[in-house]
């Protein structure tokens, strides 16, 4: 239950980025001892408000009440000395250190540089809130799941009583979900605020005390406790749709695609080995094949081996043994560009980090990898005309909200640099689309957008590799349903015939 006295008040949030207001006169009151989610559509402003909260941005306008003290948060260290803490969706861990090196990283005093006490401290925190983790692994050998495990434990690290999360389980497999939400139940039992920034209506529903609703940089409306408690699970999501979009969409069929007659063989591959970040067996004797025209949906609970597999297609990483064929031609040892130029597209689940350069403009972005290329330069020399259209085409298509061609990437939503990347890989009608997590963090709306792009490149031709812990997404989508374990392929099986449990036997090694 929450207490009537809020921890933390918003009034009167405005932020303006060059040609887009994020924040537009928001209001927000956190409560000890709640787990308030934000919903809204990709841009609506939920992430500018939760980083102007954490230290991130800072508002044009409006002020802050933290424990009825009015306060300035102008960085990270302000947040974090008024006990708030946010965990982003792509994480600010250090790669080569260990856990307990990350937890301990900033801290400039005597306790807290004692490894020893330290590593105390950790052990006492991992026991209350149930958050086991080797404090002497490195991050870069972690899973998504252990990272967002130890971004939690940093916080409580600093003895924060404010937890933020964006998108927390959008790269969790549902047992990772379940896992997660018991820790945000034992951290609500112990009074601390939590919220999460999402875009999942059924996991909001049923996790959520309260719920603001956001659109276009705007409070749009709040379900307290009592409104959601009153509603059954349809009612109250067709409650925040209309909210979020003015209209309810269509719902989605659980299984739109059909079986696909064997056809051309666009890639396969053959007893393929990879390593993992530890230098381990990763992926072990891995082979399928995908044929021209056909979405294969692959799916798994180890999100190394979903990223394994994605990325190892895509070229970023090499095999140890085996074979990759694109279309017939041997493409195991050929590079990124090479695979770009065959018509090969790898959508990374890493936007940030892989998928674009936030610093450069959208234009700039849009020709990282073909600017040599006709019609974007000729003997040497660019056609920004050319760039600038193409560009401006692309934000209309696919519905991008940004200021246009010249506007920094980084200025953009996390959904809109999202659809950003898909609608540059999709463009040119590559023959391979290989798409890990594609729809993760994005809005109702987007996701139907996505996936309907999807079976249109299908249509056409292309094969789509589908990688994705999202079950009604693998449903939705494939023709046909592919499950890893332990680094292998443990079956393969019709949509027609698929369900949520077996899948789930499959991704837990249990045959039928």
């Amino acid at each position: 239950m929450t207490t009537n006295k809020p921890l933390i008040k918003m009034i009167g949030i405005t932020k303006n980025f060059p040609g887009v207001v994020a924040n537009n006169n928001v209001n927000l009151d956190l409560h000890p001892a709640e787990i308030h989610s934000i919903l809204g559509e990709n841009g609506a402003g939920k992430t500018t408000l939760m980083k102007i909260l954490s230290g991130m941005h800072r508002p044009d306008a409006g002020k802050i009440i933290v424990r009825d003290q009015a306060v300035e948060i102008r960085t990270p260290q302000d947040s974090l000395s008024l006990g708030i803490g946010m965990v982003y969706q792509h994480f600010a861990l250090v790669p080569e250190l260990t856990v307990l090196e990350n937890l301990i990283l900033g801290f400039e005093s005597g306790f807290f540089l004692n490894l020893k006490k330290a590593e105390q401290k950790l052990q006492q925190i991992s026991a209350t809130y149930g958050l086991t983790i080797d404090p002497d692994r490195k991050i870069q050998d972690l899973s998504v799941s252990d990272c967002q495990r130890t971004e939690i434990l940093k916080i409580l690290f600093h003895e924060s009583d404010v937890l933020i999360l964006d998108e927390p389980t959008s790269m969790l497999s549902p047992a990772e979900t379940g896992d997660l939400f018991d820790t945000l139940r034992s951290l609500r039992k112990a009074g601390k605020s939590v919220v999460l920034i999402t875009h999942n209506l059924s996991e909001a529903i049923s996790i959520s005390d309260r719920i603001t609703l956001m659109r276009s940089g705007k409070n749009a409306a709040e379900l307290s406790g009592d409104i959601l408690m009153a509603m059954d699970e349809k009612t109250a999501t067709n409650r925040i749709l209309e909210v979020m979009f003015g209209a309810v969409p269509e719902p989605q069929p659980l299984v739109a695609a059909q079986h696909v007659s064997a056809g051309e063989t666009v890639l396969e591959l053959r007893q393929v080995d990879v390593l993992n970040s530890q230098g381990a067996a990763g992926l072990k004797q891995i082979s399928f094949s995908v044929a021209k025209g056909e979405i294969l949906g692959i799916t798994g609970v180890d999100s190394e081996d979903r990223r394994l597999l994605a990325e190892v297609i895509g070229g970023q990483k090499r095999t140890t043994a085996g074979q990759l064929l694109y279309r017939g031609r041997d493409i195991t040892l050929t590079d990124i560009a090479t695979r770009f130029e065959l018509g090969i597209r790898y959508v990374t689940e890493d936007r940030i980090n892989e998928g674009c350069v936030i610093d450069m403009a959208l234009s700039e972005n849009t020709i990282l990898q073909s600017y040599h290329r006709q019609p974007f330069s000729r003997f040497g020399i660019l056609n920004q005309a050319g760039i600038q259209s193409f560009t401006g085409d692309l934000i209309n298509r696919f519905g991008i909200r940004a200021a246009g061609p010249d506007a920094r990437v980084g200025t953009l939503s996390g959904g809109n640099i999202q659809k950003f990347i898909l609608a540059r890989s999709l463009s040119g009608e590559p023959g391979l689309i290989v798409c890990s997590n594609p729809t993760y963090g994005l809005d109702a709306a987007t996701v139907r957008l996505i996936r309907q792009l999807l079976r249109e490149e299908s249509r056409r031709g292309a094969a789509v590799l589908l990688i994705t812990p999202d079950m009604d997404e693998l449903f939705s989508c494939s023709n046909r349903i592919g499950v890893l374990f332990n680094g292998g392929i443990s079956g393969f099986m019709d949509p027609s015939a698929a369900t949520a449990e077996k899948v789930g036997k499959l991704m837990l090694g249990i045959g039928e």
